[in-house]
């Protein structure tokens, strides 16, 4: 082999030999991966079951209502009677901040045995939530007693502020 050969091969080598020592030596330590971005929160399902009542729990008072569409107003009334200071009083707003219309099923005892919702204001999970827990907090409601046990479907329309009417007893909107 010729010797320029040799000694330029030998040159490159150690050119290459050198950069990989200096990109070596710039190591920096490795940054820690960003942290992990929490999980959506899921729809509501479209129906929720809710365990029964302590055993002992009676109704306040009876309905004697023979239709579902006649339960409504005396499940709406005591929602009104249990939630006073969050009923929306006078007409509500023309622009609502959410509306849901939402199926109750009661049984014999007045207690609330599921709930179904039929339009769930989505944009609104918070409401969504409340709406739920102000419902299964008001059991027991009026026990059914002509029909032995009911399903309801009320709308709820909810205002900004957080107070609510039902569209049972609904005042309107201006």
């Amino acid at each position: 082999m010729n010797s320029n050969y040799l000694t330029r091969l030998l040159q490159q080598c150690g050119l290459l030999a050198g950069v990989a020592g200096i990109v070596a030596g710039c190591t920096s330590s490795p940054t820690p991966p960003p942290p992990p971005t929490p999980p959506l929160m899921p729809a509501p399902p479209p129906t929720t079951q809710i365990p029964p009542a302590p055993v002992g729990v009676a109704p306040l008072r009876p309905s004697l209502a023979s239709t579902a569409r006649d339960y409504r107003r005396d499940a709406a009334s005591h929602l009104y009677e249990k939630y006073k200071a969050r009923v929306y009083a006078g007409k509500m707003p023309p622009l609502l901040h959410a509306i849901g219309v939402l199926q109750v099923e009661i049984n014999a005892k007045g207690v609330v045995t599921g709930l179904s919702w039929m339009r769930a204001p989505n944009h609104a999970p918070e409401v969504v939530a409340e709406i739920e827990r102000s419902v299964r907090q008001a059991s027991p409601f009026p026990a059914p007693v002509k029909m032995g046990r009911v399903t309801y479907t009320d709308t709820w329309l909810w205002d900004k502020s957080g107070r609510f009417q039902l569209d049972t007893l609904t005042e309107g909107q201006l």
